[in-house]
């Protein structure tokens, strides 16, 4: 699902809201996503997950093309874990319905 498509799936829902307040809403949302991890705080939305930051250690590495080494600077790297209610909604066995 794109950006787009989950605007337009929440206007869709919420047909109250006009389809450019939802976007800003949604894009709200993910620039406060987006600043917090950029100062290294850890995003929690319950049921749902943590969004955290982890930092990768400068390393040795190859390129893949030559095999000549290359070194790779360390780096920021977002990161996210399922929150339990998520892992069991999508390992819930839905063949009933």
């Amino acid at each position: 699902m794109t950006k787009s498509e989950l605007i337009a799936r929440l206007a869709e829902k919420n047909p109250h809201l006009y389809m450019r307040d939802v976007e800003r809403i949604v894009t709200t949302i993910f620039d406060e996503i987006a600043d917090a991890l950029s100062r290294g705080d850890r995003v929690e939305l319950r049921g749902f997950g943590a969004f955290s930051v982890k930092k990768r250690d400068a390393r040795q590495g190859r390129n893949p093309r030559t095999g000549e080494a290359v070194s790779v600077e360390g780096k920021a790297v977002p990161f996210f874990k399922t929150g339990k209610q998520l892992r069991e909604r999508l390992n819930t066995d839905d063949t009933d319905s």
